[in-house]
């Protein structure tokens, strides 16, 4: 597959002193839904806006297509769209009116079929000749959704776009964004609801203080970093587990009745029925055992709480 943006080396300090981006790297292709995750101010929205041209690098490189954001601003302005989390567009224009006026900015011809599907997806037709200002807030960041593409863009931002929203408007994104990749669009998705991520992305990218710590894709994350955690619910509630158990790291919960046990992914098949075989060895009897792997936020939080402790260590 080709990249179609490419981020090399990429720096952004402002004249107050923040170093908001440092030495981001990052190559997404063609077709791909790419998850950006990130505690406020890490620099998610700072990147979105270098690659935009909203906001001027101070070193390093983006491309869109091949084209440069700075030197090229215009063909790689056309070739993106943009979804921002705040909701500023004219209060007074109607919902069809101000999503073709987006697409003639682009110096597009009119083309009002392809109006008419977007607000048709987006649950906006019948309300294309209302008044933005008349629109509920989730009508609204609907109505931003249909300006983003009005112009028919290859790469696509969505900075939280179900930041505030209901489900169902939610699951009207979901259903959207698959229709999107399913045409050939590239998506960036920033997001608080990690469970949008593991749903729909390809890959995943973890920035923390203006830098990418992690990119995987999405089912490789989960296994790499991920952890299954079991529960044994036991016969007879314990108050202390033998030392022979030590070596486990076990945990007692449920006043004594359930043991629970943490472990990598990957080392299921070696630890478990051997721990297992201790626990026959010591006459501990269960009743149940439960499984699950652990999700992609709380991956995420680990991660970022690593980071956390290593800077707080000095590393």
């Amino acid at each position: 597959m080709t990249a179609l943006l490419r981020i090399e080396r990429l720096d952004k300090r402002y004249k107050g002193g923040l170093h908001a981006l440092k030495s981001v790297n990052l190559d997404i292709e063609q077709g791909e839904i790419f998850a950006l995750l990130g505690p406020n101010g890490a620099g998610k929205t700072t990147l979105i806006n270098v690659i935009c041209g909203i906001v001027t690098p101070s070193t390093g490189t983006v491309t869109v297509d091949g084209y440069d954001t700075v030197r090229e601003f215009r063909q790689t302005r056309r070739h993106t769209g943009l979804v921002p989390q705040e909701l500023y567009t004219d209060m007074f224009e109607t919902v069809i009116d101000t999503v073709s006026f987006s697409r003639g900015l682009f110096g597009l011809a009119p083309d009002p079929a392809h109006i008419e599907r977007l607000l048709r997806d987006l649950s906006l037709w019948d309300k294309r000749n209302s008044p933005i200002m008349t629109l509920s807030g989730g009508m609204k960041r609907r109505v931003l959704i249909a300006k983003a593409l009005a112009h028919e863009p290859k790469l696509l931002f969505l900075d939280e776009p179900t930041a505030g929203v209901d489900v169902e408007l939610r699951r009207d994104m979901w259903r959207l964004i698959d229709r999107l990749r399913d045409t050939g669009v590239t998506i960036v998705l920033t997001t608080h609801y990690i469970e949008e991520a593991e749903r729909m992305a390809d890959r995943v990218g973890v920035i923390r203080r203006g830098e990418i710590i992690v990119v995987d894709e999405t089912a490789s994350l989960m296994k790499r970093l991920g952890r299954k955690h079991l529960s044994l619910h036991l016969e007879q509630a314990m108050s202390k587990l033998p030392d022979s158990l030590d070596e486990w790291s076990l945990a007692l919960a449920d006043g004594g009745r359930r043991l629970d046990y943490s472990f990598a992914a990957d080392e299921e098949h070696a630890c478990v029925p051997a721990l297992l075989k201790c626990l026959q060895a010591e006459g501990i009897e269960f009743t149940n055992l439960n499984t699950r792997q652990s999700t992609l936020e709380e991956i995420f939080v680990d991660l970022v709480h690593e980071d956390d402790e290593a800077l707080e260590n000095g590393a």
